[in-house]
């Protein structure tokens, strides 16, 4: 994702189910209503929604919402029809039962659970999620404090505001100046990670294991004398030297020959994911089926012609320069950004309520699976190979989580301050570059905007603006 449009994203944007169009903002003590009308036996009758907003510490706040009795009427009338086939009323055909009947049997609270769930979800949408006053950051914590036949029905809502930030300086910020320069060592570098990627493997037969070579080995470990669950590996490729196998299994199997069996002593490290095997000591038995090596080909002008446009080495050479000048600046750049915006945030005060960042860390995990789901492995096998659980995996986002959100604030307020606009030019040069971004043409991409897309997407601009801003203020050292 774009860095610019990444900060309008974490921007406090989808909220999920119960925050779906909820804006972000600052909320003081307050009351509101809404006024509904609906129709009852033909005729309109105006009922009153009350809500009564009390702020608590850290920009957390109480939300209490009242719905008139005929509306908790109206939700049991409703999960009567939706739950009436499922009870059994003795004479009476399954789904025929009237509702007295029902309730007289087993209650009228029988229907509350549904009929509170339709309310909640009623009451946040058209008196919390719907009042623009509210700028709310977190999921609700519901509660429903009453719930009775005739009566008002009540519930709570705590939630999240989003905090207001007194901005710290963000024009003229000193920043460390970051060297961009590229040397011969580099085009050196780079090139032989070209040669390494067009290297040809091929069977070694007349040595031992050396560093770097790829083995195909057998494997099984046994601690006490007894094998352990997933110590056991067959015809597997391991690269000595990746470190991608217990410290010190590799190092062991340097000088070993092929079809030799190895007997390898190691300890698990006390921080190692398995539990079970934290700094315990193993024994591996090891056989060495085939031993390979890189052949890297020759740095010639033939192997320029190969790999780029170019027919000379010294020409690759020269492009390869131009091309890393590039990317140090690019990252020049973000570093800065990063450095700056570091440096803003710390200089503001700003009072960040848990559960927003609790949200933030929740949407990231989620993002995080999705990830994961695209390479073909799930959250739980993941969980697996790591030894995490959902709950240390959240509590890993939450410092990312936070730092993301301070960064967004900051960022917000100075295209507030600053008051940035966008011009039609300007939008039409975003969705073109949006669709390069989408591998689209720009007439199929903006056939997937609507009406409500040009919001967000000038809010990208607006981000941009601002960064730009940030950067080209900054006073290099």
């Amino acid at each position: 994702m774009n860095r610019d449009r990444k900060y309008a994203a974490q921007n406090g944007r989808g909220l999920g189910a119960w925050a779906k169009s909820a804006h972000i903002g600052t909320e003081r003590e307050a009351a509101g209503a809404a006024w509904l009308k609906q129709k009852n036996n033909s005729t309109e009758e105006d009922l009153y929604m009350s809500l009564k907003v009390e702020n608590l510490e850290h920009n957390m706040a109480k939300l209490t919402v009242e719905l008139p009795a005929q509306d908790l009427e109206k939700a049991l009338e409703s999960s009567y029809h939706k739950n009436r086939k499922k009870i059994n009323i003795p004479g009476f055909r399954k789904g025929k039962a009237p509702r007295f009947m029902i309730e007289r049997m087993y209650g009228p609270e029988i229907f509350y659970n549904d009929a509170a769930d339709e309310l909640i979800n009623s009451g946040l949408r058209a008196e919390v999620y719907g009042n623009e006053e509210l700028k709310i950051v977190s999921r609700p914590q519901v509660e429903v404090t009453q719930i009775e036949k005739g009566e008002p029905f009540i519930f709570t809502a705590v939630v999240a505001l989003k905090p207001e930030i007194e901005l710290g300086k963000y024009k003229g910020v000193k920043v460390e100046k970051i060297s961009t320069e590229v040397t011969e060592e580099d085009v050196d570098k780079e090139i032989e990670n070209e040669r390494e990627r067009n290297a040809r493997t091929v069977s070694v037969e007349d040595r031992p294991v050396k560093s770097g070579d790829i083995t195909i080995i057998d494997f099984e470990g046994f601690i006490d004398g007894e094998p352990f669950e997933g110590g056991k590996g067959e015809n597997y490729s391991l690269t000595i030297g990746s470190g991608s196998f217990i410290p010190g299994f590799e190092d062991q199997l340097i000088g070993a020959e092929i079809n030799e069996e190895k007997e390898i002593k190691v300890t698990f490290p006390e921080d190692y994911n398995a539990e079970q095997l934290a700094g315990k000591e193993a024994v591996f038995k090891v056989i060495i089926h085939e031993i390979k090596e890189k052949e890297l080909p020759e740095l010639d002008d033939e192997f320029a012609e190969e790999v780029s446009e170019y027919e000379t080495l010294s020409e690759y050479r020269d492009s390869l320069k131009e091309k890393l000048k590039e990317q140090k600046e690019k990252a020049a750049r973000a570093q800065k950004e990063d450095k700056l915006l570091e440096a803003i945030v710390k200089d503001s005060n700003m009072d960040i309520p848990d559960a927003m960042v609790e949200e933030q860390a929740a949407r990231m995990a989620d993002d995080y699976a999705n990830r994961l789901q695209l390479q073909g492995l799930t959250l739980d096998q993941y969980f697996m190979f790591t030894g995490l659980n959902m709950d240390k995996f959240i509590e890993q986002m939450k410092p990312n989580a936070l730092k993301r959100i301070q960064t967004s604030l900051v960022i917000e307020k100075v295209t507030e301050l600053e008051g940035f606009t966008v011009t039609d030019e300007e939008y039409e040069d975003e969705i073109k570059q949006m669709a390069d971004e989408y591998k689209m043409s720009l007439d199929s991409f903006k056939d997937m905007l609507d009406e409500n897309s040009r919001g967000p997407i000038e809010d990208d601009i607006k981000v941009k603006k601002a960064i730009d801003l940030i950067i080209d203020s900054a006073i290099e050292e």
